[in-house]
């Protein structure tokens, strides 16, 4: 990937259709990171108010990604020449507002540090009078400054042009003459170039260089000349007359092309420009249609963008133009806007869409209209609005009636069938996708078909047609190799995602992070990739794991609220926020993204499901039962499809209708909307397990709650149940008077908590045992180090030379929860060993 930008770093013609913009932009963050590992590393970009979109763009991603590791990147930035609401301004306030950046103002400078820059370039005093003129010609800018201290002994110019302007007009007439031509270029100019535009001798043409950079206005770097500072180009430039100025153009423009020509290498973006401004406008169009596809080519959109919006600029100044560049206006529109929604401007893509759509004629080309209604579908969904799903329908009616397109077909009736699976319609997305399907098939189109068997498999589940289901990912990931790695990022996304939701955790984690690993090989692990990780930390999540899902989130770039994508991930950060108790800091991601997650709510049955979750959990973390308790109450009242999402939710409601009843609400009409719920769950999806513990917190009683916990114990189960329902039965233990077993129990309920590292859960174990008196005794005394007596059971058993997986055998605890228990034995008794503790033990 890093050879589109970098040629040099290998032989051969670079294979672009092997990478991509995602592949690109990680490579380069890999790049950084391997660097800092071998050093810290100090990146800097100076002037960011000249930057463009593309540099733009990567270097939000770059904030966004590197989050840790010795790197730091500082960026200057002159806040005056920032206009408000260009793409500069959005980036600053973007950042800022993700906290990616710090920003530190610098102030202007003083009259004191003013006298002692000045005092130290001239080397010499500087009069009170001469600092007071100073002061208020370069107002405290320390290159205006520099600027203005090399005439101080002088007269003061009175503009900033003309102060700009000193140094220049100090030269002599060779020096002036390319000094001017120089100014026609926007960067960096070789060496070569230069000497063949200002056609002087070789001996004048060095002579010349040589007072411009004395003169400070030039400066070297290898065989490359360049402006020392932006602002003097500019002065330059502006000074030339207008035909001087269109003169200049229209010579860089021939030069570029009879050199390109005898090159065989073309810099068509600086052809654009110069033609441009030489006033030539046929062919600066021609020259910013092949500059927009050389930039799409090296996945630089937005700069591609910039080029088709100057194509669309100057397409009313050339009178043939569609046969200037054999591309019609509606076409150019359609490509601008795929360019603009891959540069991250989805809101001008749809502005410009809606153009296209507007001037494009559907009885003499039905197929662009389609396209373009798919297009302006694909724009919606992006921003999270509604009507793509009215946008297929309509394009397919065009297709079924006018176009002969099997590709546009398929790839229309998937996105239709994607809209329906969103919007909790999996029936008419079954029927949507197998009607690709059938075209996929006979066009022989894998791509397609894998993703038609992708989504079809997907609303099976939802169905509970497992079997079908499992038929058709099976299908989907034989098809999705043999097509693109898009098909398969999205196979691996879609079924370790199916297989969370039926309760198959570690099935889940196993095929999303072989989904990661493909992406790793693809380079897209940071950005494309990054739903796979997120797939990878729910089900971690679910099993308990805390710190296995902190370091794979830790590795997801900090999103925006405007990519949908973006959106599922900062839920996933919401959980594990809210898990380990930190609600400061759910509240303060809550704040910024709620407006986002609640309009793709409302169009994404999903995302509104994990919205409530992520209610719930601050809820529970808040300690506020009953509001997490209304917010299940208020998901069974929903008339929408249910979605296997209310699985999960539901099993663990059951911990909050054990709260609130705890604190001596009544709970009945809960309780029964959630049975009823419940029963609305396919009964292929609904584990036996699950239905035991949901039962036992519904309606508790030691026996239940017994075998709620041997349940709890089974593979794949959700870790807090183990925590859940042995709290239950301990409250249950007490209420009956079996207060020396309900310690136990609620030692055994604590050590699941403080192992998977919930802290809602632990605090509640913790609030139960000091509300009844039986906290075990290192809550009550002042001994934390004294062992509990679950561990001085356990103790007894590791003097036996018991494994952890025979002592649970022994005390009915699964092997890890023993674990738990012989690692906080060990930290207590302040021993590095079993042996150690067991000899320990038997002393005392």
């Amino acid at each position: 990937a890093l050879r589109i930008l970098v040629p040099e770093l290998g032989d051969g013609a670079t294979q672009r259709e092997r990478t991509s913009p995602d592949a690109l932009r990680g490579a380069v963050v890999t790049l950084i990171e391997a660097a800092a590992e071998r050093a810290p590393q100090l990146i800097v970009i100076e002037d960011l108010h000249w930057t463009d979109d593309s540099t733009l763009g990567m270097l939000s991603f770059l904030l966004r990604t590197l989050q840790s590791g010795r790197v730091l990147m500082l960026i200057t930035c002159r806040s005056d020449d920032v206009r408000r609401g260009d793409a500069v301004s959005r980036f600053i306030a973007e950042t800022t507002r993700a906290r990616v950046i710090e920003r530190l103002p610098l102030q202007r400078l003083d009259g004191a540090a003013t006298r002692q820059l000045v005092e130290q370039l001239t080397v010499g005093a500087l009069s009170d009078a001469a600092l007071e003129r100073l002061m208020e010609r370069a107002e405290g800018v320390p290159f205006f400054i520099e600027e203005v201290a090399c005439c101080a002994a002088g007269p003061l110019p009175e503009s900033l042009r003309d102060m700009l302007l000193v140094r220049f007009d100090q030269l002599d007439d060779d020096a002036r003459h390319v000094v001017r031509v120089a100014s026609g270029a926007e960067g960096m100019l070789s060496h070569s170039l230069l000497a063949e535009l200002v056609h002087l001798s070789d001996e004048r043409f060095d002579d010349a260089i040589r007072v411009a950079v004395r003169g400070g206005i030039l400066s070297v770097d290898d065989d490359q000349y360049a402006f020392r500072h932006a602002l003097l180009r500019e002065a330059v430039h502006d000074d030339l007359l207008p035909g001087e100025r269109a003169r200049l153009h229209h010579m860089y423009a021939e030069t570029l092309e009879k050199r390109a020509a005898s090159l065989d290498r073309c810099d068509r973006s600086s052809l654009a420009h110069h033609w441009r401004l030489a006033q030539v406008p046929d062919r600066a169009l021609v020259a910013s249609v092949a500059a927009m596809q050389e930039a799409k080519s090296r996945f630089a959109f937005a700069s591609a963008a910039r080029f088709g919006e100057l194509a669309l600029e100057l397409w009313e100044q050339v009178p043939n133009a569609e046969t200037t560049i054999e591309l019609s206006h509606v076409r150019l529109m359609r490509q601008l806007g795929s360019l603009l929604r891959n540069a991250g401007e989805a809101e001008r893509a749809l502005t410009v869409a809606e153009r296209a759509l507007a001037e494009v004629d559907e009885s003499t080309e039905p197929a662009e209209h389609a396209r373009l209604l798919r297009d302006k579908g694909l724009f919606l969904a992006n921003l999270g609005l509604p009507g793509a799903m009215e946008l297929f329908l309509e394009a397919l009616e065009i297709v079924d009636r006018a176009v002969d397109d099997d590709q546009l077909h398929a790839t229309l009736l998937n996105s239709l069938a994607g809209k329906y699976m969103l919007a909790s319609m999996p029936r008419e997305a079954i029927i949507t996708a197998t009607q690709a399907l059938e075209i996929t098939t006979r066009a022989g189109d894998v791509r397609e078909s894998s993703v038609a068997h992708n989504l079809r498999g997907t609303c099976r589940t939802y169905l509970g047609q497992l079997d079908d289901a499992f038929a058709d990912f099976r299908e989907a990931a034989r098809l999705a190799p043999r097509s693109n790695g898009g098909a398969e990022l999205r196979y691996y996304v879609n079924y370790s995602d199916m297989l969370a939701l039926l309760g198959r955790h570690r099935e889940a984690v196993e095929v999303a992070e072989a989904g990661v690993a493909r992406a790793r090989e693809l380079g897209v692990e940071r950005s494309s990739g990054a739903l796979l990780v997120q797939n990878t930390v729910e089900p971690l999540l679910t099993l308990g794991d805390i710190d296995a899902a902190k370091s794979r989130l830790s590795a997801v770039p900090i999103g925006r609220p405007q990519v949908l994508n973006d959106q599922y991930v900062v839920l996933t950060r919401i959980r594990v926020l809210a898990w380990q108790g930190k609600v400061d800091e759910v509240e303060r991601l809550r704040e910024e993204w709620m407006p986002s997650l609640h309009r793709t709510g409302e169009l994404e049955r999903q995302a509104w499901y994990r919205i409530v979750e992520d209610e719930i959990a601050l809820a529970v973390a808040r300690g506020h039962w009953s509001e997490a308790l209304d917010a299940v109450v208020a998901m069974t009242e929903d008339k929408g499809f249910v979605l296997l999402h209310a699985y999960r939710l539901l099993l663990e409601s059951g911990w909050l209708v054990a709260e609130v009843r705890a604190s001596g609400q009544d709970v009945d009409a809960g309780v029964s909307a959630i049975r009823q719920l419940w029963a609305e769950v396919p009964s292929t999806v609904r584990a036996d397990g699950w239905t035991t513990m949901f039962d036992a917190l519904l309606d508790p009683s030691i026996d239940a709650l017994r075998v709620a916990i041997d349940a709890s114990e089974e593979r794949d189960v959700p870790a807090i149940m183990r925590g859940v329902t042995r709290l239950e039965l301990a409250r249950v233990l007490v209420q009956t008077g079996e207060r020396g077993e309900a310690q136990t129990v609620l030692a055994d309920a604590a050590t699941v908590a403080v192992a998977i590292g919930h802290v809602p859960l632990r605090e509640s174990i913790a609030a139960f045992g000091r509300a009844s008196g039986i906290a075990a005794s290192s809550d009550r005394s002042a001994s934390e180090l004294e062992l509990t007596g679950r561990e001085r059971q356990v103790l007894e058993l590791v003097a036996e030379g018991l494994s952890n997986k025979q002592i649970g055998e022994r005390l009915f605890i699964s092997a890890k929860t023993a674990s738990v228990h012989v690692s906080a034995i060990l930290r207590k008794l302040g021993v590095a060993t079993r042996t150690e503790a067991a000899l320990v033990g038997v002393r005392h």
